[in-house]
């Protein structure tokens, strides 16, 4: 029932600050079109200035925010200032209520529990999350050997040495990039597999349904667990779990002081890789429609599709189409992210190639060829997380996501990507 009120709330909701919209628009008119031009104005000239190096970057990043902002004055001054609050805050509560209408809980089969389960621990992985949750000794609780990565040691070697020693069940609380070396030895050994969510971001825990909160709860894969077959996706022979990212974010990813100050790293090496002094060689590779292509902005190549629409962004529905997500970022007109899938995906270059993968910074020779893995990994999902994607019942639109929540605020059934 809650459900159901949560959806009847969004959709009511909505529907206030759609009314609103429009009767401030028309009791703002002509100002409304002053401010459109101001923030257009304002938006070439940031972005010019987010292009470019020297001192005329400050001036046109300047100039930019003061149209934007005077953009803000023009729809304010003298006008329903508390009409445009409520409009905002209506939207805002029309959100919350959305997210709470679909949020579910998937039951997935059965699975005995592991024997011989083994868990790697990374002490300095989402700062230092697993031991704040003393998670060793909650693995031991559940009859789960807790094996701690130390600096210097080789997670690959520590994983096959376990696997030697008779583990039949791997789990990683740790960074992506830790998750992929172990999800790669449970796929080639035919294992179960737990994703704990100790590190930072936890994305790959994010679409396989694990509460990323929860993470003592997640031992639980292992004791009551349910199992749900996943897809594994590699480059040059490497896994990933998540995607690969070429362009603006690999290189940025590459400069030392990416760690410590991402946006401003990601800010600084905008002009060297998408500006008109932009230095980086030219990414080419097969468009949907087999012509080639040089890479726009930044590609992601992702272990099945993101959704990047303004529903519910950077999320995958299910990890268990068997296809890599492509979406390539300042493809130019008509759409500026251009988005399909492949099953095997290359990517030529005429030197070799930076490249993020999972988040970790590597360089790779080219060609580079992608290749998705279907249905490799038994993934493991504590009974009481919702095992699925938080977009897995939302689809890729503004209609469709008030056509769902029209069927949750009826009590009809909503299918469930997974």
């Amino acid at each position: 029932m809650s459900r159901r009120l949560a959806a009847l709330a969004a959709i009511v909701l909505l529907a206030v600050a759609a009314a609103g919209a429009v009767a401030l628009a028309v009791a703002s008119f002509p100002r409304g079109l002053l401010t459109v031009a101001f923030v257009a104005a304002g938006a070439i000239l940031a972005w010019e200035g987010v292009l470019r190096r020297g001192p005329g970057r400050w001036v046109r990043l300047i100039a930019g925010v003061l149209l934007i902002l005077a953009a803000i004055v023009a729809l304010v001054w003298g006008g329903p200032v508390l009409g445009v609050l409520g409009v905002v805050v209506a939207l805002l509560l029309s959100f919350a209520a959305a997210k709470t209408a679909t949020i579910i809980h998937v039951h997935l089969p059965a699975a005995e529990p592991p024997k011989h389960a083994v868990l790697f621990w990374n002490p300095r992985s989402g700062g230092g999350k697993a031991e704040r949750f003393n998670l060793p000794d909650e693995a031991r609780k559940r009859g789960i050997e807790p094996i701690e990565l130390k600096p210097g040691d080789d997670l690959d070697e520590l994983v096959r040495s376990a696997i030697a020693g008779g583990a039949d069940g791997l789990a990683m609380a740790g960074g992506d990039g830790s998750q992929a070396i172990v999800a790669t030895h449970a796929a080639r050994e035919g294992l179960p597999y737990a994703c704990i969510p100790a590190g930072t971001r936890n994305h790959f825990a994010l679409d396989l349904g694990v509460d990323r909160e929860d993470v003592i709860g997640a031992l639980d894969a292992f004791v009551g667990g349910g199992e749900r077959l996943v897809d594994l996706a590699e480059v040059n022979g490497r896994v990933f779990v998540n995607n690969v990212s070429l362009g603006l974010y690999a290189e940025a990813v590459q400069q030392e002081g990416y760690r410590d100050a991402k946006l401003r790293t990601i800010f600084e090496t905008i002009p060297s890789a998408l500006g008109p002094e932009s230095d980086l060689p030219p990414l080419r590779y097969d468009g949907p429609d087999g012509v080639e292509r040089s890479s726009g902005a930044a590609l992601l190549i992702s272990n099945d599709a993101y959704r990047l629409g303004a529903v519910s962004t950077a999320t995958r529905p299910r990890l268990d189409e068997g296809v890599l997500g492509i979406a390539v970022f300042g493809a130019g007109p008509p759409r500026p992210v251009s988005e399909w899938t492949e099953r095997e995906f290359e990517v030529r270059c005429d030197r070799p190639v930076a490249a993020g993968i999972d988040g970790e910074a590597l360089v790779l020779d080219p060609p580079l060829h992608f290749v998705s893995r279907p249905g490799v990994l038994r993934a493991r999902i504590a009974p009481q997380h919702p095992g699925a994607s938080p977009s897995a019942v939302l689809p890729d639109s503004p209609q469709g996501a008030l056509g769902t929540l029209a069927r949750i605020a009826t009590g009809r059934e909503v299918p469930v990507e997974r």
